[in-house]
């Protein structure tokens, strides 16, 4: 019982880490990213549109002089001055502002679904950088093994017992595992890159990285999770943008109203005196703007009728290849359990070979092609091991970024 005590609460640290340094580098890329910061910007500038939906149209000022004045009864007029402000009809404001609000809803999806992705990114980097760090441990373990079998075999051709050309096997065998180290540590330099370029940080700056990942296991996960997923929300958000873009375009078909004042000086006429004589004219005014032909308006309707059916069916595509992923992503997921299962019980078994040629070391009997045959298939099983573990987190990711788990 202390023993499983101890296992589960070295599990317990070894996630704690991982997710405080995923995490971390996560919300690090989140603030410093720039196709968020670009995304973050745009929803900024709809939200200003919304400020700018309410205003009203400009105010019409005018002002003329009468190159011939008109005499009327109470003198000439000498000028013209006029103010006019047309409003748009009763609740055409507000529905803009509406339809202003639901493209900013939209933005604001596009920076949920950017950093959504994101974290995918970051994570699967650091699942592959994770990956390849192990891989180099493992080859270096190897090739430690094969210089030990080296001096046993050194040791053998002494006595009698090997040949020098089981040293030269067991020396060409450490310079491959020799050569796929080096191959992998220009893997990492790539990956390491990439990784640092998703942070937007300079491209050197090293990573930390766990030491050990306990891999998850198969867990039932229902399609219907995909529902509440952004992107899928995004087209809702754009079905209604396109009804309020209706809305609106039905209620701007409708009159505008217009309310102004003329103001007109008038000179006094000489010689004269009567009470109105040189009294300025003050003319308030009303208008219409009417659309007599609202063909436009009619084609929009048709357009957004249009444009529904369309989002409708994006949807419908989006949401089929989303199920498909998740599907996949599951599959692989529990494929890679199963591998990391198949792959423990192999390098035990590998393991009990290599026990057994030691021992028949001892005896004088050992078969040094035998002893690359079984360090060939631990390093293979080793690997498939990092594979699985690494399969099994970044499919782990897949699955979180469309359920949200």
């Amino acid at each position: 019982m202390k023993n499983i005590t101890t296992i589960i609460i070295g599990l317990f640290i070894v996630t704690a880490v991982k997710a405080q340094t995923l995490e971390s580098y996560i919300l690090e890329a989140e603030n410093n990213n720039p196709e968020v910061q670009a995304f973050e910007l745009r929803y900024n500038i709809s939200r200003e549109k919304v400020e700018e939906s309410d205003a009203f149209p400009r105010t019409e000022l005018s002002a003329g002089v009468f190159v011939s004045e008109p005499e009327t009864r109470t003198g000439a007029q000498k000028a013209r001055f006029s103010i006019k402000q047309m409003l748009p009809w009763f609740g055409t404001i507000t529905l803009r502002e509406n339809y202003a609000s639901s493209l900013a809803e939209v933005d604001y999806l596009d920076i949920v679904i950017t950093k959504r992705k994101l974290r995918l990114s970051v994570s699967q980097s650091y699942y592959e950088l994770y990956a390849i760090k192990e891989k180099q441990i493992v080859l270096e373990e190897n090739i430690q093994l094969l210089k030990t079998y080296e001096k046993l075999a050194l040791t053998s051709v002494e006595v009698g017992q090997a040949s020098a050309v089981d040293v030269l096997r067991l020396q060409i065998r450490q310079n491959e595992l020799m050569e796929d180290k080096l191959v992998l540590g220009q893997e990492f330099q790539a990956v390491e890159t990439q990784f640092n370029n998703l942070l937007n940080r300079d491209e050197y700056t090293s990573v930390e990285l766990v030491d050990d990942l306990a891999i998850y296991e198969p867990i039932e996960i229902g399609m219907n999770q995909l529902e509440l997923h952004p992107e899928l929300e995004k087209y809702d958000r754009l079905y209604e943008s396109v009804a309020h873009s209706e809305v609106l375009n039905q209620k701007e078909g409708n009159p505008n109203i217009g309310f102004g004042l003329d103001y007109i000086p008038v000179a006094k006429r000489p010689g004269l005196d009567f009470s109105d004589n040189g009294k300025d004219v003050l003319m308030p005014m009303v208008s219409l703007s009417i659309p007599i032909f609202n063909s436009n308006y009619k084609s929009r309707t048709v357009q957004n009728e249009l444009r529904q059916e369309e989002i409708n069916s994006q949807k419908a595509n989006r949401r089929n290849l989303l199920e498909s992923i998740l599907s996949g992503a599951l599959n692989k997921r529990e494929a890679s359990y199963i591998k990391h299962r198949t792959q423990l019980r192999n390098l035990k078994q590998a393991k009990d070979a290599e026990e057994i040629l030691i021992k028949n070391y001892e005896t004088g009997t050992i078969d040094f092609n035998d002893v690359l045959d079984v360090q060939e298939l631990q390093l293979r099983f080793q690997l498939k091991l990092i594979e699985a573990v690494k399969d099994n987190y970044v499919q782990t990711a897949i699955i979180n970024y469309l359920t949200n788990q």
